[in-house]
């Protein structure tokens, strides 16, 4: 189950002073006149007259509170091991069940470790797997299922929706959902993940349900949001996309290395859950339900820092910041 069978080549703020005039006479001076106009007195400053500075996103960041931030659940967490470092996966069970159930099971029965990275197109996606093009070749999936329903979008209804307040080129409403970037519509009741950056995508072929988690991607390059609805997304990376984003790119067609040794050695995928406590990254992620969230927002949608000269007024879901933090000990 390779991208190459897949289509997916059309896919890719100053304060305003008011001068303040004498009132004018009914008769204007004269230059014989001897009479001078009062001294005007000086106004109080109106309490407020000076504007606030903004805080920046640092300072939001450090005035959240504990409860601002939620901590990864290790049963859906995923450590993705490479010589170069560790990148840290969250999975997306409320979108995507079925495949998180198999990717647990792919990782629990060591699937990937041992196989590579076989794909990095630029500006698009780096893709994970079995290299092996024959079927017969493969290596066998243990307890895994071999064919799991598409899981493109689900029902909104019970889905806590964090909305942005600007309006998106792709779905009716965007916004967050269980922490996620996400997109709705509210007329048909659907919900789904966005191809963000960072996002990571159950590849397929042509069926809609030909994909089983076994060939993972992440999106490495400008927002791909004509994937939204087409493909299962799973989770996200929330550390670590730098030790995939800066993979030498792939020559053959949609960025597939040619050679074998051009590939990425997959030392191991592991739950977090499975990992050793004392080997964990533990980490915590802003919560986007709460002010301290809305309020990041509003500093990246309108930037007043002095090297900006206009704000925008506008945000685009996949340019949002999703801080995450070592867990204080």
């Amino acid at each position: 189950m390779h991208f190459n069978r897949v289509v997916l080549l059309s896919a890719m703020l100053g304060l305003a002073c008011t001068a303040h005039a004498a009132k004018p006479t009914k008769k204007p001076a004269t230059r014989s006149s001897t009479q001078k106009a009062p001294a005007r007195k000086a106004e109080p400053a109106t309490p407020g007259a000076q504007a606030t500075k903004p805080k920046s996103m640092q300072e939001i960041l450090d005035a959240t509170q504990a409860s601002d931030w939620r901590t990864l659940d290790p049963a859906n967490t995923l450590y993705l091991d490479l010589a170069s470092g560790r990148v840290v996966i969250e999975l997306a069970p409320g979108f995507a069940p079925a495949h998180v159930a198999n990717i647990r099971t792919l990782a629990k029965e060591g699937y990937w470790n041992g196989l590579s990275i076989n794909r990095s197109q630029d500006n698009f996606v780096v893709q994970w797997g079995d290299a092996a093009e024959d079927d017969q070749q493969k290596k066998p999936l243990g307890t895994a299922q071999a064919k799991v329903p598409a899981e493109f979008e689900r029902t909104g209804k019970g889905v806590k929706f964090d909305r942005l307040p600007d309006s998106d080129g792709w779905a009716p409403q965007v916004g967050f959902a269980e922490g996620f970037p996400a997109a709705r519509d509210p007329q048909a009741g659907k919900t789904w993940l966005a191809h963000c950056y960072g996002a990571i995508g159950a590849g397929r072929d042509v069926a809609a349900d030909s994909s089983n988690g076994t060939e993972l991607y992440v999106v490495t390059g400008q927002s791909p949001r004509q994937l939204d609805r087409n493909i299962t997304v799973v989770g996200r990376v929330v550390q670590g996309i730098e030790l995939l984003s800066v993979l030498p790119r792939g020559t053959g067609p949609l960025g597939f290395y040619e050679k074998p040794e051009q590939r990425t050695a997959i030392k191991a995928i592991r739950l977090a859950s499975e990992v050793p406590e004392n080997d964990r990254v533990p980490l915590e992620l802003l919560r986007t339900d709460t002010p301290a969230f809305t309020q990041l927002v509003e500093a990246r949608r309108n930037r007043r820092d002095e090297w900006y000269k206009r704000p925008a007024g506008h945000i685009d879901l996949c340019n949002v910041p999703l801080p995450v933090r070592p867990v204080k000990k």
